[in-house]
Parts: C-alpha cells; structure tokens; sequence
C-alpha cells in the first residue's frame, strides 16, 4: 500500500503545484518497500483549487491571529 506521508502546495510560473511525498509499505509485513517517494503535479481541477484556496485562507487566519 502507499502511504502519503507529506503533502505541500505552492504557486509557481505554472500555476498551483502540488508535492506529494508517500511511502510504500508491504500490507503482510508491515515493511518499508520504498520511501519518501515524491510526485509533483499542476492542480487543473477546479474542485481541487477551491479547496487549496480554503485551505490557504485557514493558513493566513493562523498567521493573522499570531501576537
């Protein structure tokens, strides 16, 4: 099974990208097969963007809220 251990969202030249970082894991053993792995990918998705954009938001509360 993979496992996404990490997931980080940035703006680039292209757009909004996405990093995803996962393990691989054997579901018998329990034992790493692969780690940290990394896939990049353009979010195109509109759903998807307007969830990023939640998120982003959420993000910018929590710094405005710092003393």
């Amino acid at each position: 099974m993979k496992t996404v251990t990490s997931v980080t969202v940035f703006n680039d030249s292209v757009g909004v990208r996405m990093s995803v970082t996962y393990s691989e894991i054997d579901e018998t053993t329990g034992q790493v097969i692969t780690d940290n792995k990394r896939i990049d990918r353009v979010i195109t998705s509109r759903e998807t963007k307007n969830i990023i954009s939640d998120l982003t938001d959420a993000a910018q509360d929590f710094v405005d809220a710092l003393e």
